[in-house]
């Protein structure tokens, strides 16, 4: 998967960016028809607190659809667990979808074996 990752306001590590790449080629294994990829990481600093937290956005191309997932927490690592797990969820919702679409007697035949 081409992916574009962009640290706003400051250099984010070479490690940190191998994380992010091995995590979300991962989700090749629930929809192999990914185009590519954008992430941006900010420091969110709090008006009361003087803990920076860590705001990961991950953007997702599929063809005919746009993934988009907005994780806040306090490290990147944790956050980009939080969008990985995010990020399945809606392939599979999405995936769901356009198997309906393909393939409409599919659902007509699982709802009669259902009812028997």
């Amino acid at each position: 998967m081409k992916l574009q990752v962009h640290s706003i306001h400051f250099d984010a590590d070479m490690k940190l960016l191998e994380f992010i790449q091995s995590k979300l080629n991962k989700l090749d294994s629930f929809y192999d028809r990914i185009t590519g990829g954008e992430v941006f990481l900010r420091l969110d600093k709090g008006e009361k607190s003087k803990i920076k937290s860590k705001m990961l956005e991950v953007k997702i191309s599929l063809p005919g659809a746009v993934l988009f997932v907005k994780e806040m927490a306090t490290s990147f690592e944790e956050a980009m667990d939080l969008a990985i797990e995010a990020l399945k969820v809606q392939l599979k919702k999405f995936k769901e979808k356009t198997q309906e679409k393909i393939n409409p007697t599919r659902m007509v035949l699982m709802t009669m074996d259902m009812e028997s």
